[in-house]
């Protein structure tokens, strides 16, 4: 009688070999820790998923995020700005219009975005129940 000892099926693409991927220790040259170091922040996913339907005012994204403050607000959309995620544009007209858009690179964010919406979805905040 032949026992089958190779053990559980790797996934599709994987050998027999052992493959490591991530570096051996999580540092500033990890991509993971640097997209974790943007999308970590409170608010940011929130904001990212907000200004993926287009260009937003302040305070359309102050109304969006109850609870956030608007320091925390301008901090973190300050942040997203340097980090080449959004573009602030300034209008001048009266009163003076600022928008924020989410740049190539912030929309390069988007298949996260999404992802993270699924497994909510799924695992974290029930469907909310059909009216009667």
């Amino acid at each position: 009688m032949k026992v089958d000892q190779s053990g559980p099926s790797l996934p599709r693409g994987y050998d027999s070999v052992a493959m490591r991927t991530m570096n051996p220790i999580h540092d500033s040259t990890c991509s993971v820790v640097a997209c974790a170091e943007i999308l970590g922040a409170k608010w940011t996913a929130v904001l990212v998923h907000d200004l993926s339907e287009g260009a937003r005012r302040f305070t359309e994204l102050e109304h969006s995020c109850p609870g956030i403050s608007p320091r925390t607000l301008s901090e973190r959309l300050r942040a997203l700005e340097q980090e080449g995620i959004l573009v602030r544009r300034s209008y001048a007209e009266s009163p003076p219009r600022v928008e924020y858009e989410l740049t190539a690179k912030g929309e390069g964010l988007l298949p996260i975005i999404e992802e993270m919406r699924r497994f909510g979805h799924a695992w974290l905040v029930e469907d909310e129940p059909t009216p009667v």
